[in-house]
């Protein structure tokens, strides 16, 4: 069995991060199709963080992988346009998903008298303020729900060249600056404006720029061939810990009640707003200890790489590996399944039809992604002609061939 403290080498691709993008992806699909019976088997019931904070995680060490290259053993300018080409992609995947949305939930008032997502996810703006919701959309300062992780990701691009310039030079000093910003954002309510709208972004980038910063260090050690944080027993004791009781807390009315009654009791002690509650906008300390200590357990189980290379799991691999257009799919689904609910109503056998057929969709939009990236094989180079033989009569001692 492989050691856990040692991670593929630099040339390899570990496929637990391909397995786990794609299980958060299907939990996000699942969690933005309300009221199923499936939302109650995502990771959100299970403890403190959900999909989303993995997904973040998981996209910071993606990147850490794939960009530190081009800043070693100096940054260069083609290492920061390769990532900021990646953050215009984004920008216009999320542009192109806000408006199929739109679409979508019009279709659904228009030809199945079904309004109801009008007055949903943020498109009710566009009707009360027009003008700002067309200002506000291309600037990202108005974002639809389900579509709004991928503004905070295109930010966190953008500044990622200067994340990766710090995390190979001074990783500790990028580490404890992100803290300090994330500290900084809970006090202060530091948070990107909205606009037309009051208020700030729902994933505030000035708070889960920590998550980001966490995975792009770790994926910078990965593709050095070493752990960012070693395995250590008595920190996967305490990480275990935490996770089993946020699971009881989860699944125990009892538990929630004394964990909720303690953090008051911290709170009117003194220790400020964003170590005692459970906010998503500013990922508060019980969701940030509660991710950080999934990512670092999981990691740290040698038996988690070897089922990552299992054939049940390549499914999910496949979704990982094409994570944007399944992502941005799923989202536009999300929509017009939430349409077709609000005509046909809550079903078991109706959710599960709505959910099986949207998770094969992305499944094959993933696969025939995969096939059209795929280079085709170069024919083998021909051996070069031997060079032609001269049939020449021989030639006395004065001649010579010119």
């Amino acid at each position: 069995m492989s050691d856990p403290a040692r991670p593929f080498p630099p040339s390899g691709r570990d496929q637990r991060l391909d397995v786990f993008r794609g299980i958060a992806l299907v939990m996000i699909f699942i969690n933005h199709v309300p009221s199923t019976i499936y939302e109650n088997l995502t990771s959100r019931n299970f403890g403190f963080s959900d999909a989303a904070e993995g997904f973040v995680v998981m996209s910071g060490i993606a990147a850490g992988l794939a960009y530190s290259a081009g800043f070693r053993p100096a940054p260069t300018w083609a290492g920061a346009r390769r990532i900021w080409r990646r953050a215009w992609t984004l920008y216009m995947v999320h542009m192109l998903t806000s408006v199929w949305a739109i679409a979508v939930s019009a279709a659904a008032a228009l030809w199945f008298a079904a309004p109801q997502l009008l007055h949903e996810n943020q498109v009710w703006i566009l009707f009360k303020k027009p003008l700002g919701f067309l200002v506000g959309l291309p600037l990202m300062t108005h974002q639809l729900g389900y579509t709004n992780i991928l503004p905070l990701y295109t930010v966190l691009l953008i500044v990622a060249p200067a994340l990766l310039i710090l995390a190979l030079r001074w990783p500790r000093l990028l580490l404890a600056g992100s803290v300090l910003l994330w500290a900084a954002a809970g006090q202060f309510r530091l948070n990107l404006p909205n606009f037309p709208n009051p208020g700030g972004w729902f994933f505030n980038p000035v708070s889960w720029q920590l998550l980001f910063v966490v995975g792009l260090l770790t994926g910078v050690a990965m593709k050095q061939g070493r752990r960012f944080v070693p395995v250590l027993p008595w920190l996967q004791w305490l990480t275990g810990g935490y996770l089993l009781f946020s699971l009881l807390s989860a699944k125990i009315p009892a538990v929630s009640a004394m964990l909720g009654h303690g953090l008051w009791m911290v709170n009117q002690a003194g220790v400020p707003w964003f170590f005692t509650v459970f906010d998503k906008t500013f990922v508060t300390a019980p969701r940030l200890l509660h991710i950080l200590s999934l990512v670092y357990f999981i990691s740290t189980l040698a038996w988690v790489r070897q089922a990552a290379t299992a054939q049940a799991l390549r499914p999910f691999a496949l979704l990982g590996r094409h994570s944007l257009p399944v992502f941005a799919t799923g989202t536009v689904l999300c929509f017009a399944l939430q349409g077709v609910k609000d005509v046909l109503g809550d079903r078991f056998l109706l959710d599960t039809l709505l959910l099986g057929g949207g998770l094969g969709l992305q499944l094959g939009l993933a696969f025939l992604t995969e096939r059209w990236n795929r280079k085709p094989a170069r024919p083998a180079t021909p051996p070069a002609p031997a060079a032609p033989v001269l049939d020449l009569p021989l030639a006395g001692p004065a001649q010579r061939l010119a």
